[in-house]
């Protein structure tokens, strides 16, 4: 297996500092106070957070734009459907059980996670397959640190995950569109990199429903839909396992989906995309631009293949 070591990020990845203090300025005046960081409407208090390394200092998505387009297919295939109807999920309270191949394996509760691992901002590139983008701040913690706690034995290759099993309150546009609950996977070296973040909010406030909520995974050099929503169980394994999407058509969603521009997606054209709070389209960037930080995890690999 691959190994993968904590590269430094460059200058022009690091948000500035004046840039950041008035990012925080800014959501402190939207309903931060008292050390939490949260808007009321959303629920949950979040505590403090602090600048995370490999921020980018590209301008932002807004989120009245991010959280209005997006795709979470159990509530739905438009991109609008989301936040029509992910206000059935019940996120509180709310537990992650740990199994497979870990030696403390169990549920954790979310509020646990909060004390236990400080968040940090993270302002990362996302990507969709559907080759179109949005920069987004994600509060979150390093899921590291979470299979740290739970104990990775020797023999752990892989990390699954799973979706919420509630399948009652999946309006009838989303209940034949894919198999229920969503699964996702990773290799166990791309899941302790130090990018990959379990983020629990965003724009300086819990996770809206839409979104995810309360807790999602973050892989910012991979197509988007490798990065979960509203985890419920996370699974080391020996064995590779095998995605929702990869197993609806893996001709379209590989177990990789690596962000990369020369592999052509059969209904999208990968080389560029589209930002969305621009419109303007730009040249797609390997790993999605987070090459310097990931690519020694596919050192020797035949990226057109394992895709």
């Amino acid at each position: 297996m691959p190994r993968f070591s904590y590269a430094i990020p460059k200058a022009s990845e690091i948000t500035p500092k004046s840039a950041f203090l008035s990012r925080r300025s800014l959501l402190a005046g939207m309903g931060a106070g008292l050390g939490l960081t949260a808007f009321p409407a959303l629920g949950r208090a979040l505590p403090e957070f602090t600048q995370g390394p490999f921020s980018t200092d590209e301008a932002l998505t807004s989120r009245e734009v991010a959280t209005g387009y997006c795709n979470f297919f159990e509530f739905g295939p438009a991109k609008d459907d989301p936040a029509k109807h992910a206000h059935a999920l019940v996120t509180d309270p709310w537990s992650v059980t740990l199994d497979g191949l870990v030696d403390r394996p169990g549920p954790i509760a979310l509020e646990d996670m909060l004390a236990r691992f400080p968040l940090e901002e993270r302002i990362y590139r996302l990507r969709c397959v559907e080759a179109w983008s949005m920069v987004i701040p994600w509060l979150g913690f390093p899921l590291a640190d979470l299979l740290a706690h739970a104990g990775v034995q020797s023999g752990a290759r892989y990390v699954r995950f799973e979706s919420f099993d509630d399948l009652g309150i999946i309006p009838p546009a989303a209940k034949g569109l894919l198999e229920w609950p969503y699964t996702e996977g990773l290799r166990l070296d791309e899941a302790l990199h130090p990018l990959t973040i379990l983020a629990v909010g965003m724009y300086g406030a819990s996770m809206p429903n839409q979104y995810g909520a309360p807790i999602r995974l973050v892989v910012p050099w991979k197509y988007g839909f490798k990065s979960i929503k509203s985890i419920r169980r996370i699974s080391l394994l020996a064995e590779q396992p095998l995605p929702t999407w990869h197993a609806k058509s893996p001709r379209e969603y590989g177990f990789y989906a690596n962000v990369n521009p020369t592999v052509r997606h059969p209904r999208w054209h990968q080389a560029t995309e589209r930002r969305l709070h621009d419109g303007g389209r730009i040249r797609t960037e390997m790993f999605n631009g987070y090459s310097e930080q990931v690519a020694a995890l596919y050192a020797g690999m035949d990226l057109e293949t394992f895709y």
